[in-house]
């Protein structure tokens, strides 16, 4: 589902610096990773880089065998759209909308409406245990609550893989706990890849394997 081969990121302006190097990274349809890594080693850049939403200064990435790097702007976009699904510790939900029409944003942009989107919604909502919410604003929601709706919006449109950058980060213990094994079931259920991007071990450990990013590429953390 996913191949990177020796990608490398760096920044430049004032003070020039590298973020990371010689990343190489496989993974399958169905497998939940989670990469960890100190503040500013680099993590969500590389989530960014995988969705094409930023290009590395080397190496290549892979989705589904299609290489990121022979792909346009509006390429990138659909492939966005259609296979990859996105979680964010902002939640990243519009207050304007309520919970089921904010879930089926990734549909309708894709141009899936009527009793399919309906059902799709209603049917995720219903895993998330959100059936009661469908037409409440985001506003009336706890915290939880909405990380909940983002991992629904994210999964809607079985997308391909998942990509999930610190989704507990706001939450508080119990919240946090609910939404990491909500996410991992529906990851495992809908038989995406998924790679969960944490900087706590308690998080990480709820996948299948855990990698430690380093600015000279992903390796194996030290045991506890």
């Amino acid at each position: 589902m996913l191949a990177v081969r020796g990608l490398a990121k760096s920044f430049t302006g004032p003070r020039p610096r590298s973020v990371f190097a010689d990343v190489d990274l496989d993974l399958a349809p169905g497998e939940y990773l989670a990469v960890m890594g100190e503040s500013g080693s680099g993590k969500s850049t590389l989530l960014n880089l995988i969705a094409g939403l930023d290009h590395p200064d080397h190496g290549s990435i892979e989705v589904d065998g299609v290489n990121l790097a022979t792909l346009n702007d509006d390429a990138l976009t659909i492939l966005r759209r259609r296979r990859l699904g996105f979680v964010f510790q902002a939640f990243h939900v519009l207050p304007y909308l309520t919970v089921a029409q904010n879930v089926a944003l990734p549909l309708s942009l894709l141009g899936v409406d009527g009793k399919e989107a309906t059902r799709r919604v209603s049917t995720l909502l219903s895993k998330v245990g959100l059936a009661e919410r469908d037409a409440s604003m985001p506003r009336e929601l706890s915290g939880g609550e909405l990380q909940r709706v983002a991992i629904a919006r994210a999964l809607v449109h079985r997308p391909q893989l998942v990509l999930a950058d610190e989704p507990t980060g706001n939450l508080d213990a119990d919240s946090a706990a609910q939404v990491l094994r909500l996410l991992r079931e529906q990851v495992k259920s809908q038989g995406a890849a998924g790679i969960l991007v944490t900087h706590s071990r308690a998080a990480a450990n709820t996948a299948d394997r855990v990698l430690l990013l380093t600015a000279s590429g992903l390796r194996e953390p030290a045991p506890n």
